[in-house]
């Protein structure tokens, strides 16, 4: 799910990928019609280990497992508390969908604005001698 929130909603300013450690064999079918009730189709996504992703420089990870994550996983890593839906009920299902829309969000509004920050402060006049 957060993936694809990431995807619709901060295209501009991350490119998304997800990874479980112990993934499931599927989307379950309660995620497919709760993120198809906020016009998402995640059909195209399927669940994959994060050792298919350790060789892959990340500059953000987001740990939603509450669990270690393996060494080789680089980057900075932020935890959230997010209760795993896929044995629970559709409603509760539903209601874990919009929180981790709800941090996906914050989280493009923040990266948004860390991009608009200058990279560089200014000194003096501005002005640099061509040479």
């Amino acid at each position: 799910m957060a993936e694809a929130f990431a995807r619709a909603y901060g295209s501009d300013v991350v490119v998304p990928a997800s990874a479980g450690l112990a993934p499931a064999g599927r989307i379950a079918a309660d995620t497919i019609e709760a993120m198809e009730e906020k016009g998402i189709d995640v059909r195209d996504q399927f669940p994959k280990a994060v050792q298919h992703l350790v060789r892959i420089p990340f500059d953000l990870v987001i740990n939603m497992s509450g669990e270690a994550l393996p060494d080789a996983i680089t980057g900075d890593v932020r935890s959230w508390d997010v209760e795993d839906p896929i044995n629970l009920h559709y409603q509760d299902h539903c209601e874990i969908r919009d929180q981790i829309e709800r941090l996906v969000m914050n989280l493009i509004l923040e990266l948004r604005q860390e991009q608009a920050q200058p990279q560089t402060k200014p000194f003096g006049s501005g002005r640099v001698p061509l040479t």
